[in-house]
């Protein structure tokens, strides 16, 4: 057989060429591409997907690239491509699972009710969903067998979700948080309780000096049989039954309701909301006080007044309603016309 020398180098110059369009970077990318990959994706499928989109010039780039690198695997999971990347930078990112990401901030305080609107603004999975997979005690039920729902137990932090994240695996991993930060605290009280207490707390102030005080207050009255009249467990009896109407109204505190903290004695049946570590921490340490009521201050603070008999607190409730008289902004004054002559 007649030998052929230049045959090894042309090979290895197509090999080289086709190593080096690896380096350069697509001119047919479009200026934004979201790609979905599929667990259990081929390599092959994986490339034609890219190249369809714009990602990468040819399919065979990724095989090529993988082929050069056997021991990194192509990770499942949506990416986000802005600027245009050469096959080895899109091929990095996958192997890397550097998977685009949604952050969601759910706030100290929030109910499930917010966090499911919350949810449902980012487009992925509907408020609908989210506040089916809520209601679902099943994720705490070692923790809290009686507890209504997952109320409470979703722990306010910032979360990082995917295209693919559906609203129980969200709920599992706000529960996870939950357990975390509920086990750091090392505490020695029931849990449904405590966490009731705390969504209370969470809901009453944000002052971090008067959390302690607020739980004091509570447990002072839980003690005596005496009843929470707590306004924002009345108000999510209202958003329970669909009937919420931005403010409580008499016909709210009238209402006999097991979250009714104005009709029944006692905690209500499960938290109100979800509770930060810091009113968690307040429930299970409440200060002990000779306070039984308590009224916001009016000045802007966010504060309160405590008191320790009806009589100073109608004093105080007296002065927070002068001084909102004094801040309220002045009425609007009629335009000249047949009306206000």
């Amino acid at each position: 057989m007649k030998k052929l020398p230049w045959l090894v180098p042309l090979v290895l110059l197509i090999l080289a060429c086709l190593i080096g369009s690896l380096s350069i970077p697509s001119l047919a990318h479009n200026p934004e591409v979201y790609t979905d990959i599929g667990r259990g994706s081929s390599t092959r499928s994986i490339g034609d997907q890219l190249a369809a989109q714009g990602v990468i010039k040819f399919g065979w780039q990724i095989s090529l690239a993988r082929l050069l690198q056997p021991n990194r695997k192509l990770q499942a999971g949506e990416y986000h491509f802005v600027n245009p990347a050469s096959p080895w930078q899109v091929f990095d990112r996958i192997a890397r699972a550097d998977v685009n990401y949604y952050e969601l901030r759910i706030p100290e305080g929030y109910n499930l009710f917010d966090i499911a609107k919350a949810v449902g603004e980012q487009g992925i999975i509907t408020e609908a969903d989210f506040l089916k997979a809520a209601r679902n005690p099943n994720l705490i039920k070692d923790l809290a067998p009686t507890a209504p729902s997952l109320e409470g137990f979703l722990f306010p932090s910032t979360y990082r979700t995917t295209r693919a994240t559906s609203a129980e695996a969200l709920c599992t991993l706000m529960v996870a948080n939950f357990r975390r930060e509920w086990k750091a605290l090392q505490p020695k009280a029931p849990v449904l309780e405590t966490v009731t207490l705390a969504s209370l707390v969470e809901k009453e102030t944000s002052i971090p000096s008067e959390r302690p005080l607020v739980a004091g207050l509570y447990a002072k009255r839980l003690s005596i049989g005496m009843k929470l009249d707590a306004d924002p467990s009345t108000a999510y009896a209202s958003l329970l039954l669909g009937i919420w109407r931005g403010t409580i109204y008499r016909s709210d505190l009238d209402r006999e309701h097991p979250y009714n903290t104005y009709k029944t004695i006692g905690l209500p049946p499960g938290p109100i909301a979800n509770p930060g570590a810091a009113a968690l921490k307040a429930a299970l340490h409440p200060a002990s006080t000779d306070a039984l009521f308590f009224v916001a201050r009016g000045d802007g603070s966010g504060g309160h007044r405590f008191s320790k008999d009806a009589a100073a607190h109608n004093r105080a409730v007296a002065d927070y309603r002068r001084g909102q008289k004094k801040t309220a902004p002045p009425p609007v004054p009629l335009k000249p016309g047949p009306l206000s002559r």
